[in-house]
């Protein structure tokens, strides 16, 4: 294993040292010792007040994709119209899940290069709106694109179509209020903006949501993903499984790192847009026309570099790991993680130098350098 390498993607993050640190305590039963149902529901009431949300919240065991199937699996049933706002590729791989328990997924497919237009939306659902529930990507992370959920949600609740919303990669590198956006479950990922390790899924849900999980028909169709098996944990002082209490610390841990982080908001914006700045200034071009998450840029790979042998060499020969693609986009773009612990001028300014000079190996002229440009930039902010 590379200790050396610097991780600059879109998630997994770097992970600082108080939450690896917090992940080494000792631990105790998580099924029989009750001070853990204590520190455990701390835990989440934590992650419930940053989002802004008196909803509950609860922490799964399981990488945030477990968190998307959870949702889908614990509001659908067999024959239920699922409305899939797609404008991405994990936008649109909400349908898999809908189809995987029976429900009819019905895609609202509009370009990638843009956020979803409210007022256009809003045109479909007048003549469209017979859902139980709609999916949304916040950050749709192949590509970038910030979708306004604090718009499209409520937009859905008036007529009552419940909202799923994937929140995964913009969780904490961009503030989110759930409860003025109506969101009825959110779901995040703790290797993203929060800088822990992989393998939590958070969710927040909201009473509707969970009134539709019990007034259900037929049983949900898993265990493992069905969100109301965690509806009485506190209670009933039961886990449906055995908690992985080393992964809570940290992420407890981690969610501590943001509360002290007066600046998180604005520091992660202002490297965005700096980034943006010193990619076009080089001649390179971004993915996205606009609407721009902070915590990822999407540019476009040049005619003639080969984005598997330039990401190897960048690596290799620097020290600091991006990120390709997968689907459509593979080979096609290149992605810069600038999330948590990586959005900070010092790992920015290094990613962009050792980019600078993989394009240099590789023959490639950019037409300056974007170390150079993003430090003036950074600096005029």
């Amino acid at each position: 294993m590379n200790q050396t390498v610097k991780i600059m993607t879109p998630g997994p993050t770097q992970v600082r040292e108080n939450v690896r640190m917090a992940r080494s305590f000792v631990t105790t039963n998580p099924d029989l010792d009750l001070t853990f149902y204590e520190e455990y529901k701390t835990i989440c009431d934590r992650l419930s007040a940053l989002l802004h949300t008196d909803n509950v919240s609860y922490i799964l065991s399981g990488e945030g994709i477990l968190g998307l199937e959870a949702a889908c699996a614990s509001l659908t049933e067999p024959g239920d119209r699922v409305l899939v706002l797609d404008n991405g590729i994990f936008g649109k791989g909400f349908a898999d899940f809908v189809k995987l328990y029976g429900g009819e997924p019905v895609l609202y497919t509009v370009s990638d290069k843009k956020a979803i237009d409210v007022d256009a939306l809003k045109q479909y659902l007048q003549e469209n709106h017979d859902f139980k529930y709609a999916t949304v990507v916040h950050c749709d992370t192949p590509t970038g694109v910030l979708n306004p959920i604090e718009q499209i949600c409520p937009l859905l609740k008036q007529y009552g179509i419940l909202t799923v919303v994937d929140a995964v990669a913009s969780m904490f590198g961009v503030e989110i209020d759930v409860d003025a956006g109506q969101v009825d479950i959110l779901c995040g990922g703790s290797q993203k903006a929060l800088s822990a390790p992989p393998g939590l899924t958070m969710l927040t849900v909201s009473s509707d949501a969970i009134q539709a999980m019990e007034e259900r028909k037929i049983p949900i169709a898993s265990f493992y993903a069905n969100i109301l098996t965690f509806k009485n944990y506190y209670k009933d002082k039961w886990f449906p499984y055995t908690m992985p209490i080393s992964d809570i610390y940290g992420l407890g841990a981690a969610l501590d790192n943001v509360l002290a982080d007066q600046n998180i908001y604005v520091r992660h914006a202002q490297i965005a847009e700096a980034v943006r700045t010193a990619v076009v200034e080089a001649g390179l071009k971004l993915y996205l026309d606009n609407d721009y998450c902070s915590t990822v840029t999407v540019i476009e790979v040049p005619k003639d570099v080969n984005s598997a042998q330039f990401l190897q060499h960048m690596t290799d020969e620097y020290g600091i790991m991006i990120a390709g693609c997968f689907d459509y986009l593979a080979g096609k773009v290149f992605r810069l993680g600038h999330m948590g612990e990586g959005a900070n001028v010092d790992d920015v300014v290094a990613m962009l130098d050792a980019m600078d000079q993989t394009f240099a190996d590789l023959g490639y002229l950019l037409k300056c350098s974007m170390k150079d440009v993003f430090e003036r930039a950074i600096k005029q902010v």
